[in-house]
């Protein structure tokens, strides 16, 4: 006698679904294959246990438990639910109806209770691709699945629950998870831009980056605020857009972190790895093949504080998924690719005492020190980060908020208002780029660009100047162009103009070689 359920695996952040057949026959023995791990393995002494402990009798005949499809590896414990509820159903103990209708997933204790299990956000998403009526998932991870429209999700604490929802479906509708029909406000975290004090044209880089997804490198002495400021930025970003939020938190529910959130997030994330983090925990891989920081940091900011302590080797590591927009990891036993969209935030000291460039003329470094210094980090990484800012020391006017000896203490303005003009900008853009499969100007290829940045004849002629003055590469050119393009938008103006090309070009300053 054989009886089929489902479940599902992931690969990367795509699921495939597991046809988990159940087999009794004559002979005596439990037999598990279709390439389990250890963990899988192990699965047969909780099933057993768990079914036992709710009263139930393990056939005393052959029973073969086969994973289909056979050839790939199956690894964690996300099967124990769906092997228990084959078994069962196979056995007839229990007369289960529609099992082959739902992806079932789940571990399960000793006692019956069932824990939670990475990735139920892709597998919802497969499930309602393939046709399956519902899922079944631990009542900890089935909000973030609940996401999926046009699908049935129940969450079950426990063996018993999941029993109820095969055997009394109409009658279950206490376990059915459901996605809020209303969210609320929407309240960014992070420090608020009216606690910066000066440093306007660092604020202003800032909005811009955030604007049009660029990346950005502060570069200043210690105190000028590079840090609070960059704390400053998930203020101002808007929140992300349904496309978005479910494409990071496929990420997430695939690194386990799916259930900490409770549904899908609505804020950007913003990741700041020490810069003693390891070559797997930035850029993913390790034993089960997981995501790393840039993916974690998909459609957010990557936060380097302190860039240049990163090994040469990591930051290297950082550049074919800043051009490509994902990564692929190649080991010997898989191979998986994973999204890497994200903002580039660094900080930087512009030498090894920090004071190169400070009015205070504290610095003591050699030139050639100072060129070692920033040599940490590769030209070609360098030429990937579109605004490149000096932040210098705060006056003690500046520091008290006071412009003139004669005026009161004025406030700084706030994150909100930034992030009405930066909202503004990002809509422009995905009305701009609707259909095109990107939602900034950041991520413009070559093609787009030649579509949404034409420039007209005053501007060639300034671009001209600009590039003969500082000898930019061709990658730096386009970057000064995705910039242009974001401060126009900006400005509310349709076209680029020879305005919006200085300034970009002005955020260059790394690219002069000089000492601001």
């Amino acid at each position: 006698m054989l009886n089929k359920c489902y479940c599902a695996t992931c690969i990367g952040v795509e699921a495939v679904v597991v046809t988990v057949e159940v087999d009794l026959s004559t002979g005596i023995g439990i037999h598990l294959v279709g390439l389990p791990d250890s963990a899988v393995r192990e699965s047969l002494l909780r099933v057993i246990t768990a079914l036992t402990s709710y009263g139930f009798r393990i056939p005393g005949r052959k029973l073969v438990v086969n994973l289909a499809p056979a050839d790939l590896r199956k690894e964690g414990s996300a099967y124990d639910l769906a092997i228990a509820l084959g078994v069962l159903a196979v056995s007839e103990q229990v007369p289960l109806q529609d099992c082959d209708r739902y992806v079932i997933m789940g571990e399960l204790a000793l006692d019956g209770r069932i824990r939670p299990v990475n990735g139920v956000l892709p597998a919802a998403l497969q499930a309602r691709s393939d046709g399956f009526r519902g899922c079944i998932f631990p009542a900890e991870s089935a909000q973030e699945a609940a996401e999926v429209d046009e699908l049935e999700v129940y969450g079950v604490s426990t063996l018993a629950e999941a029993i109820e929802v095969l055997t009394q479906r109409d009658a279950c509708d206490h376990l059915r998870v459901r996605k809020p029909t209303t969210e609320g406000a929407f309240h960014p975290s992070g420090n608020d831009f009216r606690q910066v004090r000066g440093q306007l044209v660092a604020r202003r880089g800032l909005e811009i980056a955030a604007a049009g997804n660029h990346n950005l490198i502060l570069v200043g002495s210690p105190g000028s605020g590079k840090s609070l400021m960059a704390s400053c930025l998930p203020s101002i970003l808007p929140p992300m857009t349904r496309e978005e939020a479910i494409e990071t938190g496929k990420v997430y529910s695939v690194a386990g972190r799916g259930a900490r959130i409770g549904g899908l997030m609505r804020e950007r994330p913003f990741r700041a790895p020490h810069h003693s983090a390891s070559l797997v925990s930035l850029i993913g891989g390790g034993p089960q093949a997981g995501p790393g920081e840039i993916s974690l940091a998909l459609n957010g900011v990557l936060y380097l504080d302190e860039i240049a302590q990163f090994s040469r080797s990591l930051l290297d590591a950082l550049r074919q998924p800043m051009e490509d927009g994902q990564v692929t990891i190649s080991r010997a036993r898989y191979k998986v690719t994973y999204p890497a969209r994200f903002m580039l935030v660094a900080s930087m000291n512009p030498c090894p005492c920090g004071y190169a460039g400070d009015v205070s003329g504290r610095c003591t470094c050699s030139q050639g020190a100072i060129e070692g210094y920033r040599a940490r980090i590769s030209g070609p990484l360098m030429d990937r980060i579109d605004l490149q800012i000096f932040t210098r020391s705060l006056t003690a006017m500046e520091l008290l908020g006071i412009s003139d000896p004669l005026s009161q203490a004025q406030p700084a303005e706030c994150s909100a208002a930034i992030a009405t003009r930066v909202a503004r900008a990002r809509a422009v853009q995905a009305e701009r780029f609707a259909g095109e499969g990107i939602f900034t100007n950041a991520a413009m290829n070559a093609r787009q660009l030649e579509r949404f940045c034409p420039l007209s004849d005053e501007c060639r002629q300034t671009m001209e100047k600009i590039l003969d003055r500082m000898g930019l590469s061709a990658r730096a050119y386009t970057r000064i162009l995705k910039v242009a393009r974001t401060i126009a938008d900006l400005a509310g103006e349709a076209d680029i103009r020879p305005p919006h090309l200085l300034e970009a070009a002005g955020y260059r300053f790394l690219d002069r070689r000089v000492t601001p």
